[in-house]
């Protein structure tokens, strides 16, 4: 019995694919502040429509602005998305208010955020979270503070819902669990110390705190995260406890957005500092819908087989996947001088991947982040299952590569639309992987046996990987995919699985 991935139940991830993770920011708190207006309106909130509006311009209106000159001087494309994204986040952190004195605060604060995307930078890369520093800027220096205003029962409701599907969609929930769970573990133990009862200190820091819009909204900011999940686990924890301790540093008192600026610094001392810069070298045809873009990087770039690189590619007229986005690595660590990303080609395509294919050799382009945990085990003794659908073989790619040489006992369950659909087919008939091919014909490849169309069921796996409850499982393709291939495995007896989901596949 085989499944067929495309007729697998839509899942949130291929609705959450349909944006960049920026995008879908932008979407997000632009609801949130929407039902800000929809509290003043109903006199839930204290602040009145007009203040609500007044520093939502204001706030918009000068990242957006300072963006544009910025990009004036220094020859670069300002991005609006994350313009937008930090505008809206001081929104949420000023007072509302029709002052003009304190409109000049949150228009500094804007402004102060966005220079620090190009001040505070190592190699084109912003360290700190540019909301954060605009708010820190603004109280160092007395004109005002960031008050958090977001945090009240009321805006809890919008607030919850959006921020756990921030998180969802960028596979964050665990950091953000961690650095809820230990700032809710100190905050309460402070209060309890303090005569505080539990039920009381738990309503004031649930209703409070800002815990939940920073988790979801600042502390997991993409550009500021480093690699590795213990890494951001361990950042989480960090910023926990510095979110609930009253530290002081003469007259610098511990907030919010200290809290955060120091777990930024952490990040950036674990993570690959700086921006990557690649050189297109050439680009090869894989399929017929599938390409594999080979770089040459300006400097030396640290990743591990199996994790991903963001490319950024500016253009004009960008549509809602925006001009940032995702790929698996192809090429393996060892391999000096050469990073490569396999991507599917569709018709019509996004406006991004239109540029990409068209960008000639010796263009450049940057890459904002190298991240992700979809790592082999490194017990080279522990086998290992492999299950790809389509475009999904790429980061098994850059492992197999990695691993080539090594007695390792792997797997590959290989699903595709078609033969000629079977990307680095000639590579992968090299020994030391059993390819088990889906394809709704058999290839002939040799060594290869053919199961089939569609990816198999619990039974089939059961029948071609008698021991697979004890080998580490990876799944990589399209959300479902991936979503029926793990229903598969843990049918047939499959318990520790790794998924690489592609949204936007």
């Amino acid at each position: 019995m085989s499944i067929s991935a495309p007729t697998a139940p839509r899942t949130l991830n291929t609705f959450l694919g349909r944006w960049t993770m920026y995008r879908l920011s932008v979407w997000l708190l632009l609801a949130v502040a929407a039902w800000a207006f929809v509290l003043s309106f109903a006199g839930v909130l204290f602040y009145s429509p007009a203040e609500l509006g007044a520093t939502a311009v204001t706030a918009v209106a000068s990242t957006m602005i300072t963006s544009r000159v910025a990009g004036l001087l220094l020859r670069t494309r300002p991005q609006t998305d994350s313009s937008l994204i930090t505008g809206l986040l001081l929104f949420f952190l000023f007072w509302p208010s029709t002052d003009g004195a304190q409109l000049a605060t949150v228009a500094l604060a804007g402004a102060v955020a966005t220079a620090s995307k190009y001040l505070l930078a190592f190699r084109r890369r912003h360290i700190f979270n540019p909301a954060a520093v605009g708010a820190f800027v603004v109280a160092v220096t007395g004109l005002g503070g960031a008050v958090w205003w977001v945090a009240t029962p009321g805006m809890l409701v919008a607030v919850l819902p959006a921020a756990v599907l921030m998180l969802y969609r960028n596979r964050l929930l665990p950091m953000a669990g961690v650095f809820v769970l230990t700032a809710v573990i100190v905050t309460l133990a402070r209060f309890l110390a303090a005569g505080e009862s539990l039920p009381g200190a738990l309503t004031t820091i649930a209703v409070s705190y800002p815990l939940v819009f920073l988790a979801g909204f600042m502390l997991t900011e993409p550009l500021t995260l480093p690699p590795l999940r213990i890494q951001r686990l361990l950042e989480a924890a960090v910023v926990g406890v510095l979110f609930s301790v009253p530290l002081s540093l003469g007259p610098v008192m511990m907030s919010p957005e200290l809290a955060l600026l120091a777990g930024n610094a952490l990040a950036f001392a674990m993570g690959q500092r700086g921006a990557v810069r690649l050189r297109l070298r050439e680009i090869r045809e894989l399929t017929p819908t599938a390409r594999e873009l080979v770089f040459e990087p300006i400097r030396p770039v640290r990743f591990r087989a199996g994790q991903y690189m963001e490319l950024a590619v500016p253009h004009f007229e960008p549509d809602s996947r925006g001009t940032r986005r995702i790929f698996s690595i192809t090429t393996a660590p060892s391999e000096p001088g050469t990073v490569a990303v396999g991507l599917r080609v569709a018709e019509p395509g996004s406006s991004f991947k239109t540029a990409l294919l068209r960008l000639r050799p010796g263009a450049e382009v940057g890459a904002t982040a190298v991240a992700g945990d979809f790592l082999l085990p490194r017990d080279p003794r522990t086998g290992i299952l492999l299950i790809a659908s389509g475009i999904g073989i790429t980061p098994f790619i850059s492992q197999i590569r990695q691993v080539r040489g090594e007695d390792r006992d792997i797997v590959l369950v290989y699903a595709a639309s078609s033969v000629d659909e079977l990307a680095y087919a000639g590579e992968l008939q090299e020994p030391g992987v059993r390819v088990l091919v889906c394809t709704p014909s058999d290839p002939g490849i040799p060594g290869w046996a053919w199961l089939g169309p569609g990816l198999p069921g619990a039974e089939v796996l059961r029948a071609e990987v008698p021991d697979i409850s004890g080998r580490a499982i990876y799944v990589s393709g399209s959300p479902q995919a991936v979503t029926a291939a793990r229903k598969a495995v843990r049918g047939a007896g499959g318990r520790r699985i790794r998924t690489d989901p592609f949204l936007g596949y």
